[in-house]
């Protein structure tokens, strides 16, 4: 059976990784990769393999299976605008890129973004960014494009234990009257975070309130708003709900 393929929704889990023009990956190159790495160092294997014409393929990584599709010799898949870039310059018009897409498969419908799931895309992700070829990673929900370098090290870290890497599965932005806030973290927790201005912070100060609260809170980390929690710097934030809801205000508390 043909998997059916559309180019992600805005907001849909999907990480598309880009390739040079002329050197996206098939098939066979993907069996390779898996056959070079040592037993051990295996964490997923090829569940399904259609005829290569059909490009794309089956993967199971610790029982889920994820859908590869967009493969040679199919043709190339169209890539998302980006809103944020990580590790990467701006677009070079001369040096278009092709998109091999990686999405969830249909059993886990309404389940994209618990974070098991995206925790075995990411290391999925991680593990076919090996391909040659690979030039950037972008990750849908966030609309952020990543370098390869940027995405190995910093998703890697995660992998490992480390900190959520807000600058690349999320994003932040600047309001106009100079608040920051988040833009993806709703895929992951229904809400995104806006950190409102005051004297005492910075840009850099905000900046690192943002990141400290969006690694709590897709940690699933004792955070509940309302209530109070330590920032990074040792002071006190208050973060509310929004009376319009799908979003989370944080201010330095008082005192």
């Amino acid at each position: 059976m043909t998997a059916e393929y559309a180019p992600p929704r805005a907001g849909a889990s999907a990480v598309l990784l880009l390739f040079s023009a002329g050197r996206r990956a098939d098939a066979e190159a993907v069996a390779q990769l898996l056959a070079s790495q040592p037993g051990a160092a295996r964490h997923f294997a090829i569940s399904h393999r259609p005829p290569a014409e059909e490009g794309w393929l089956e993967l199971l990584i610790t029982g889920l299976a994820f859908d590869l599709v967009g493969l040679a010799p199919a043709a190339a898949l169209p890539t998302p605008a980006v809103r944020h870039r990580f590790g990467v310059a701006g677009p070079d018009p001369e040096a278009p890129l092709e998109a091999v897409v990686l999405r969830p498969g249909a059993h886990l419908a309404g389940g994209e973004n618990l974070l098991p799931v995206v925790r075995a895309m990411m290391q999925l992700a991680v593990d076919l960014a090996g391909l040659g070829g690979v030039e950037a990673v972008i990750w849908a929900p966030a609309a952020t494009m990543m370098g390869r370098d940027y995405f190995l090290r910093n998703v890697g870290r995660w992998l490992e234990g480390g900190a959520f890497p807000a600058l690349g599965l999320t994003a932040l932005l600047r309001e106009a009257d100079g608040a920051i806030c988040s833009d993806g973290l709703a895929f992951f927790t229904g809400q995104e975070l806006r950190i409102e201005p005051t004297s005492q912070n910075g840009a850099g100060g905000d900046g690192k309130i943002a990141i400290r609260l969006i690694h709590s809170l897709v940690s699933g980390g004792d955070i509940s708003p309302p209530c109070l929690v330590d920032g990074p710097e040792g002071e006190v934030l208050r973060i509310e709900p929004a009376r319009s809801g799908g979003l989370w205000r944080v201010w330095r508390a008082a005192g």
